[in-house]
């Protein structure tokens, strides 16, 4: 049987620490062909990375996936920069398109912020007359006005625009949470093309044997945080509770991993209230890592800022967390709220609600192992009956066949 083939269209992949990195990896052990137009690896810390640019590596094979490279603009640190990089992929990939000669018989994209990076993808479903694929795990323009601060109304009516056209030449589109199917069928989309596609986690997230040593043991309880420190993240809140947490002499410890737009700001809060003894900061690690991180913590932290978008939104570390057998605390409405209450893995909380986290604060300092530890089963249990990567993909399969 002749080999399908894939072109999926995502400004970022490997290096770059998105799942569309196994999603494809698993095709091509499916036996799919994949070839991935994607962009030079620069999240999240706005640089390309070391051996990467615009005459290095710009083409590759990583895990019999095929890696084509188009020149972008890094995103650096400011909004204008980030803006010029979202734009920078389009137009190399309109160009791209008008040059390839290579023939597929799907265009899948991975839809995280910019949602601008579909319009290439139509471009060339429509000239290669193949169906169009999309998997949506940000909103726009929702998600370009939290990140920018930008409301101007002829600029989102422009926006919005795109999104239509984009959404009404896509053969199938897919969801990452149950509100963004209907916010997306809200806009006159037909819902019979709609369809809820959780995320999962990669096979390495298991509940882990050894405990990392990057995690201090010293008595105290650790909540870590792992992922990227952007403003969505709304941790802006942990200072303020840290100087609570400080006053009544609680024994806890926020461990905060990763890098971001936002750390250098949350760095300076953290001094500015005289808690840095309450915070460990931990450089980037490999994914693979995290699972021991998370069995040497008695929480993970998992935060979003309050927004009716974000609220929507099931932030994937939640899945790699309940993968990896951790106990969740939880900032954040929706979704994901909904998913920590059902499954009885954690703590849970509104991102404005400081009252109610100090008091689930002030709980966990007084539980034994025991009723963490039920936690973290219950965590993993209701992975595998949701959000199973076998199940999911084999789903997917059955779009992609039909």
């Amino acid at each position: 049987m002749k080999k399908k083939k894939i072109l999926v269209i995502s400004q970022y992949f490997y290096p770059e620490q998105f799942r569309i990195n196994d999603i494809c990896e698993t095709w091509v052990q499916k036996g799919y062909e994949v070839t991935v137009l994607t962009g030079i690896p620069n999240y999240p810390q706005g640089d390309f990375f070391n051996g990467y640019g615009y005459t290095k590596n710009r083409r590759q094979m990583h895990q019999g996936i095929d890696i084509i490279r188009i020149p972008i603009i890094p995103r650096k640190r400011s909004s204008i920069m980030l803006g010029l990089n979202y734009i920078s992929y389009v137009i190399s990939g309109k160009l791209w398109s008008l040059f390839n000669k290579k023939e597929f018989d799907y265009v899948f994209i991975y839809e995280v912020s910019p949602i601008t990076q579909a319009i290439p993808a139509v471009s060339i479903a429509k000239r290669l007359k193949i169906p169009c694929y999309i998997y949506v795990m940000d909103l726009w323009p929702e998600n370009f006005q939290i990140i920018t601060g930008i409301n101007n109304t002829f600029v989102i009516g422009m926006i919005n625009k795109i999104v239509d056209y984009i959404y009404k030449n896509c053969t199938k589109i897919f969801t990452a949470s149950k509100s963004f199917k209907k916010n997306i069928e809200e806009r006159g989309i037909d819902s019979n093309k709609i369809y809820f596609w959780p995320q999962y986690a990669e096979d390495f997230y298991q509940p882990a044997q050894e405990k990392s040593p990057k995690i201090k043991q010293d008595g105290k309880i650790n909540l870590t945080f792992a992922g990227n420190i952007g403003e969505a993240q709304g941790l802006d809140i942990l200072p303020a509770i840290a100087e609570k947490v400080k006053s009544e002499k609680m024994n806890v410890r926020f461990n905060i991993i990763g890098n971001g737009r936002y750390k250098t700001t949350l760095i300076a809060e953290i001094q500015g209230k005289k808690v840095d003894d309450m915070f460990r900061f931990i450089d980037p690690v490999p994914p693979e890592e995290v699972p021991s991180i998370l069995n040497a913590s008695e929480f993970s932290l998992i935060t979003l800022k309050k927004d009716e978008i974000l609220s929507m939104t099931i932030p994937a570390k939640l899945q790699s967390s309940m993968a990896s057998g951790a106990a969740i605390f939880l900032i954040a409405d929706g979704e994901a709220q909904e998913i920590v209450k059902e499954s009885g893995a954690g703590y849970y909380n509104h991102p404005d609600d400081i009252n109610g986290i100090m008091a689930d604060l002030r709980k966990i300092t007084k539980k034994n192992n025991d009723h963490i530890n039920q936690m973290k089963q219950n965590a993993r249990k209701f992975y595998e009956k949701n959000f199973d990567k076998k199940y999911l993909l084999n789903k997917m399969d059955e779009f992609l066949t039909k």
